[in-house]
C-alpha cells in the first residue's frame, strides 16, 4: 500500500478534528485501546514516547491494520519525540507521523530525511517563524491553553497565514468549539477521551463512550 502524502494525512486530520495523546504503560493495551478509538469514531492516535512501552505499542497498532468504517487505515502516530533517535524507533515502529512538545531543527531534519510528517511544539510568532524556516506549514500548538488559548492563534494566524495548527494542552470537550471555530486549527490534540487510569484499567467501554462524544462535540463545532 502506498504511503499517504504529507497532505493527505494533513487533510485526514482536518477531517477529523481530534488527535487523542495517549499514554500507554504496556504495550498489551495498545490494540484494545485503538479498537475503542475506532469504535468511537477516531481512527487516529498519537501515542507519546513518555513511556518505554511507546515503540512497541505503535508497532502493535500498525500491525493490528485497524481500519475506519470507510476502509481508510488507522492514523498511528508519535507524541513527544525530543531526540533523532526517537524519529527513528518511531518510524521503524510503523508511525506515519511524529508530534514533539518544542521546536527542534534536529528533529525536524530527522523526520524529513525519513520522510516522515512531523509537527513540532510551536507557543510564539519567533518560534513559528522558525517553523516555516524548517519548511513546515503545519505545527503543534502548545501548550494551547497556557500559551494564549483560541485568542492567541487568532493572532498568530493574522501574521502567518500560511501556517495551520494542531492546539494541545489544555484542549478540553468544554472549549474544543472554541479552538476549531479558529479557522488555522486542523485538529485539536487531547486526552480527555483517553484517561490514564481508564486506559490502564482496560476499560474499551469507557474509552469508545468518551470518544463518541468527543467526536459528536468536534462535530457540532464545524464552522
Amino acid at each position: 500500500m502506498t504511503a499517504p502524502t504529507h497532505d493527505a494525512l494533513l487533510d485526514r486530520l482536518h477531517d477529523l478534528r481530534l488527535l487523542p495523546v495517549v499514554v500507554l504503560q504496556d504495550a498489551d493495551q495498545a490494540v484494545p485501546l485503538a479498537r475503542a478509538l475506532v469504535a468511537g469514531g477516531l481512527p487516529v492516535a498519537e501515542v507519546t514516547f513518555r513511556t518505554a512501552a511507546a515503540a512497541d505499542s505503535i508497532r502493535a497498532m500498525a500491525e493490528a491494520g485497524l481500519t475506519a468504517p470507510d476502509g481508510t487505515p488507522m492514523l498511528i502516530g508519535a507524541g513527544t519525540v525530543v531526540s533523532p533517535e526517537q524519529v527513528d524507533q518511531a518510524v521503524s515502529a510503523g508511525a506515519s507521523f511524529v508530534v514533539s512538545p518544542g521546536l527542534s531543527a534536529a528533529v525536524v531534519e530527522r523526520c524529513q530525511e525519513q520522510g516522515v510528517l512531523v509537527l513540532p511544539g510551536t507557543a510564539t510568532a519567533s518560534e513559528i517563524q522558525a517553523a516555516l524556516a524548517l519548511g513546515l506549514r503545519a505545527v503543534k500548538f502548545f501548550p494551547a491553553g497556557v500559551a494564549g488559548g483560541p485568542a492567541a492563534l487568532k493572532a498568530l494566524s493574522a501574521s502567518f497565514p500560511q501556517m495551520r495548527f494542531v492546539p494541545t494542552g489544555g484542549v478540553s470537550e468544554a472549549n474544543l468549539g472554541e479552538y476549531l471555530a479558529v479557522p488555522s486549527v486542523l485538529a485539536a490534540g487531547g486526552s480527555w477521551m483517553v484517561p490514564a487510569d481508564v486506559v490502564a484499567a482496560g476499560d474499551g467501554a469507557t474509552i469508545e463512550r468518551l470518544t463518541a462524544s468527543a467526536v459528536a462535540a468536534a462535530r457540532e463545532a464545524r464552522p
